[in-house]
């Protein structure tokens, strides 16, 4: 753990009595300006751990990801009359990378929201043959429009620890402690949006930065469409009585592990997304639902089966992870939204659309 950022952390739980929450450590762990996981140098993305790095996503597991989701892009961009890429959290710019390569004269902007200065610093030189059409804004504007795609963006926003005692829930916070980090409950009015019959002892998350995020968007989105992958679950399997441990989890050299408070700002921090509660956000705030289903299907109805049939067989087998069950296909799922008067069938939700579960 950097000293600098373990001191940052303590100064702030100081200024907090003693205790913070934990979506406000893990905001710190996160997003702290050149300290963060995602913010400070350390490689985040690769296919092994001997790359140094934690973690791989769809993107860099195969370039097929990025095409077959341009043809998704494709057909909303004409729908929604924009010529516009926004992707927030572009990584190591690999999908923006297939999008650009895919999509050519029928983009005329992709533009990346990022908080990481060394990431972007990464993507302009991946996507230098495309430095005319793009533009790094660390902030959203007033108004958008255009085609919004955000892969493995949901899960990295902060989250809300909750703890059920038998009797009533308590929000898990962090305290400073003589080794570094530890845990702390207190009570709070805030509960799980799904009434079930918990097991004591039961931890879980709520999701109100990325509920927010979704509100934001359809602020600011007046014209356009929105497609998020990621893994995750509708809100009665998120919060399913048997899920007594909750879905946090920390990944860090192609491992994984469930303590947060270790390494910080060296592993990545994350919790699976609560679909419902996503669609809900979009819907109440204006947007509508296009489609929910798994990255299987969607990635299948987009064209990738017949992409792989073109492919060598070496990069067949890896495309073939992003639609396995056992691999990426089933954990992760994908949400579309419109905004706007532009509604459409998309493309990605032709067969599998699984929004009555939500």
């Amino acid at each position: 753990m950097s000293q600098v950022l373990e001191s940052l952390i303590r100064r702030e739980i100081a200024a907090a009595e003693g205790w913070i929450g934990f979506d406000r450590f893990m905001a710190l762990a996160l997003y702290a300006p050149d300290l963060g996981y995602y913010t400070n140098q350390r490689r985040k993305f690769g296919l092994m751990p001997e790359s140094g790095s934690d973690f791989v996503t769809a993107p860099e597991l195969s370039p097929l990801f990025g095409r077959a989701l341009a043809h998704q892009v494709a057909q909303a961009l004409d729908a929604t009359g924009t010529d516009t890429v926004w992707e927030f959290g572009a990584g190591s710019g690999a999908l923006a990378e297939q999008l650009l390569r895919a999509l050519g004269d029928k983009l005329a902007h992709y533009r990346i929201v990022d908080l990481s200065g060394s990431l972007r610093q990464r993507q302009a030189e991946r996507l230098a043959p495309w430095a005319h059409k793009i533009e790094w804004l660390d902030r959203l504007p007033d108004v958008m429009e255009g085609v919004i795609v955000g892969n493995e963006v949901l899960d990295a926003m902060p989250v809300q620890l909750l703890h059920y005692d038998g009797s009533r829930w308590l929000e898990r916070g962090v305290v400073a402690s003589d080794a570094g980090f530890g845990w702390s409950d207190r009570p709070t009015d805030a509960k799980p949006p799904f009434d079930a019959p918990f097991v004591p002892g039961t931890i879980t998350e709520t999701h109100e930065q990325a509920e927010g995020f979704i509100r934001t968007i359809a602020a600011t989105l007046e014209r356009g469409a929105v497609f998020l992958l990621d893994y995750g679950f509708p809100e009665a399997e998120y919060y399913h009585p048997q899920r007594i441990g909750g879905t946090l989890m920390c990944h860090h050299e192609h491992k994984a592990d469930p303590d947060p408070l270790v390494l910080v700002g060296e592993k990545d921090i994350t919790a699976h997304v609560n679909f419902t509660g996503v669609a809900m956000a979009g819907q109440d705030a204006g947007l509508t639902v296009l489609g929910y289903t798994s990255q299987a299907n969607f990635l299948i109805n987009c064209g990738l089966v017949e992409l792989m049939g073109d492919a060598p067989l070496a990069e067949r087998a890896m495309a073939h992870k992003l639609i396995t069950e056992h691999e990426m296909g089933e954990l992760f799922k994908v949400i579309g939204f419109v905004a706007g008067e532009a509604e459409f069938d998309a493309l990605g939700f032709t067969r599998g659309d699984r929004c009555h579960t939500l």
